[in-house]
């Protein structure tokens, strides 16, 4: 995008704080006349999205269902299709894991089967502690291969990394992961050449994990995917003249942050420990990336009760931020995660900007039709950056 080119010229650096609120998966269908939004009480939110401008946002393109890999970099004004992230670096770095040259990473799934058939992709969600058994257990169980050297290293509740560490070893390989219940197990293979070798070493290392872990009767195996080596990002502080931080739970997030240039500030599971994160450090930074979780994870469960219970609670936390007054709110979502889908979609994502230079349009709620009919109508989620940039007066003019 021509825009990426010019940013970088345009940008300054004021005082003027910017605050990126993505309560993800947020966008629904309805079921039963009412999606989510429409079905949650949120005064607040209402009441911003009344005094703001609104609209719709599409990650990548209408139609294409994004990753939330993808969906984040669109949101943090990168272009998805230029910058491809495989969903394992995110998740490594995320936990911590350090990753070099040699080194190919993985996201993974504890899941359970039946046969060869996967019928619980997340194995009921297990908790984090059971997680960290199993991988402790694999990690130990596992033969040494010359030339090759793989670790596994626990996540929240049934996600992991797994790291390859080797010469010679390739990220064009295809996802082993079928991501829908009672599909059959996949294998994965190599996109080129080049990958035969390592697509053949993912697929041993499966098939010894699940003689390992044959005598159990849930996460009794593994599903990989996101493939990646460590790729090279332009920083926002480089882009955007920012000082950013990001404040989320789940690794993925902080990976993705630390990506591009955020510094990653503690946040606990609950929405108030991670505004009470913002409230903290509120002076440090001029920038922040909060992100929410139980909406998405809600939707994915497919319970729509618990989606909406994940929005009003939201809602009800929102006054802890809006005290601190930031110069420029937004509240968005990377991606759509419709309970009746029990996935993402492919569905614009509503989107709500406050500043003193919004141009108000009246939307009387934060929901998906709400926000269809606002001021910003529909547009590329990339343009996100710069219109928030624009609001809080960090663009000068272009050209004479």
């Amino acid at each position: 995008m021509q825009w990426e080119k010019i940013i970088p010229q345009l940008s300054i650096k004021t005082a003027s704080k910017i605050v990126l609120l993505v309560i993800d998966g947020v966008g629904g269908l309805p079921f039963k006349g009412k999606t989510e939004l429409e079905s949650a009480h949120t005064p607040h939110l209402d009441k911003l999205a009344a005094q703001g401008e609104c609209g719709l946002s599409h990650p990548v393109s209408m139609g294409i269902t994004p990753g939330s890999g993808p969906a984040h970099l669109s949101l943090f004004g990168y272009d998805p299709t230029e910058y491809v992230l495989g969903r394992g670096i995110l998740e490594a770095l995320g936990v911590g894991v350090e990753v070099g040259e040699n080194d190919l990473v993985a996201r993974g799934n504890f899941a359970s089967c039946r046969g060869d058939l996967i019928i619980d992709r997340r194995a009921g969600r297990i908790p984090t502690e059971i997680n960290a058994e199993l991988c402790q257990f694999i990690n130990s169980s596992l033969k040494p291969e010359e030339g090759i050297q793989i670790q596994l290293f626990p996540g929240k509740e049934h996600r992991f990394v797994v790291k390859f560490t080797g010469s010679g070893l390739h990220d064009s390989i295809t996802d082993a992961d079928p991501q829908k219940d009672n599909s059959p197990m996949l294998k994965t293979k190599a996109s080129s050449p080049q990958a035969d070798r390592t697509a053949g070493i993912v697929n041993a290392f499966m098939d010894e994990v699940n003689l390992i872990l044959k005598k159990r009767t849930s996460a009794n195996t593994i599903l990989l995917r996101g493939f990646s080596k460590h790729p090279s990002l332009p920083k926002m502080n480089e882009l955007y003249k920012l000082k950013p931080a990001s404040i989320a739970h789940y690794p993925m997030y902080k990976g993705l942050s630390m990506l591009v240039g955020m510094q990653v500030l503690d946040g606990g599971s609950e929405i108030s420990d991670l505004l009470s994160s913002l409230e903290k450090h509120f002076a440090e930074f001029d920038f922040f990336y909060l992100h929410i979780k139980k909406t998405d994870s809600a939707g994915e469960d497919g319970d729509h009760k618990a989606k909406i219970a994940a929005i009003e609670e939201t809602d009800r936390q929102l006054p802890h931020l809006l005290d601190l007054g930031p110069d420029v709110l937004c509240i968005t979502a990377d991606h759509s995660t419709p309970s009746s889908m029990r996935a993402h979609s492919w569905h614009p994502n509503p989107v709500l900007i406050t500043a003193s230079s919004v141009f108000p349009d009246n939307t009387s709620k934060f929901s998906e039709r709400e926000c269809s009919k606002g001021y910003l109508g529909q547009f590329q989620a990339t343009h996100i950056m710069p219109l928030l940039l624009a609001h809080a007066g960090k663009l000068k003019k272009f050209g004479a």
